[in-house]
C-alpha cells in the first residue's frame, strides 16, 4: 500500500505553478508590458518642453503606459536603465545609424538627424534677460550685415542661412562643447574656429550659395 507523501505532493504543485508562470503566454505578456512601458517613455520624451529628462520618471512612464510605478520598477531597476531603453527606442524610431557614418554621407545623416529632432516638442530656452537679448540681437544684425555686404547677388534667405551658420561658430554652447566634449584647449578651439570660418568664406568668395 503506497503511503501519502505530502512533501512530494507540495513539490509537484510548486513545479506545476512554476511551469504555468513561465508559460509562453506569460512571457509574451511580459514582452508586451515592457514594450508598452518603453513606448510610453518615448512618447513622453517627444512631448517634453525641453531636453531635460527630469520629468521622465517611473511614475510618469507608468501612468502613460497604464501600469503601476511598481511594475515599471520590476522591468527596470534604475531610471538610467529605463532611459537607456527609451533612448534605444528613439534611435530605432529615427532610422538613423551612425555605424556606417562617413564624411561623404555626413551631410545626409546630419540632415536626417535634424529632421528627426524637429519631431520633438523640445525647443531651446529663449533669452529672457533684456540685456542679453539686446546683445544677441546686435550680434545677429552685425553678422547678417557683414554677410550681406559680401554677397550682393544672394537672396535674403541665402544670406540669413550663411549668417546663421557663422553664428553657430561663436555661440557659447558651441564653444563649451569644444572644450567639454572634445576637450580642445583654447588655442585648438581658436584654430578650429578660424578653419571653419575660412571654409565658409571660401564658399562665399566662390559664390557657392547654400541650398
Amino acid at each position: 500500500m503506497k503511503k501519502n507523501n505530502p512533501r512530494g505532493k507540495t513539490a509537484r504543485i510548486a513545479g506545476a505553478q512554476r511551469r504555468q508562470y513561465n508559460s509562453p503566454l506569460r512571457r509574451e505578456q511580459a514582452v508586451q508590458t515592457r514594450e508598452r512601458i518603453v513606448g510610453a517613455g518615448a512618447e513622453i520624451a517627444h512631448q517634453l518642453a525641453s531636453w531635460d529628462w527630469r520629468e521622465l520618471t517611473f511614475k510618469a512612464v507608468g501612468e502613460r503606459a497604464g501600469v503601476s510605478e511598481r511594475t515599471v520598477h520590476r522591468y527596470f531597476a534604475t531610471e538610467k536603465l529605463l532611459r537607456d531603453a527609451i533612448v534605444q527606442r528613439l534611435v530605432q524610431e529615427s532610422g538613423i545609424s551612425l555605424d556606417a557614418l562617413a564624411l561623404d554621407n555626413f551631410a545626409d545623416v546630419a540632415s536626417s538627424v535634424y529632421g528627426y529632432l524637429l519631431s520633438f516638442a523640445a525647443t531651446p530656452a529663449p533669452i529672457t534677460d533684456p540685456t542679453q537679448a539686446a546683445i544677441d540681437q546686435h550680434r545677429c544684425d552685425a553678422l547678417l550685415a557683414a554677410v550681406s555686404k559680401a554677397t550682393p547677388g544672394w537672396s535674403a534667405a541665402q544670406r540669413t542661412t550663411a549668417a546663421a551658420l557663422l553664428d553657430m561658430l561663436w555661440n557659447p554652447p558651441s564653444c563649451e562643447r569644444l572644450a567639454t566634449v572634445w576637450r580642445l584647449d583654447a588655442e585648438q578651439a581658436k584654430q578650429a574656429l578660424r578653419w571653419s570660418v575660412s571654409l565658409i568664406q571660401a564658399a562665399i568668395a566662390q559664390d557657392q550659395r547654400p541650398g
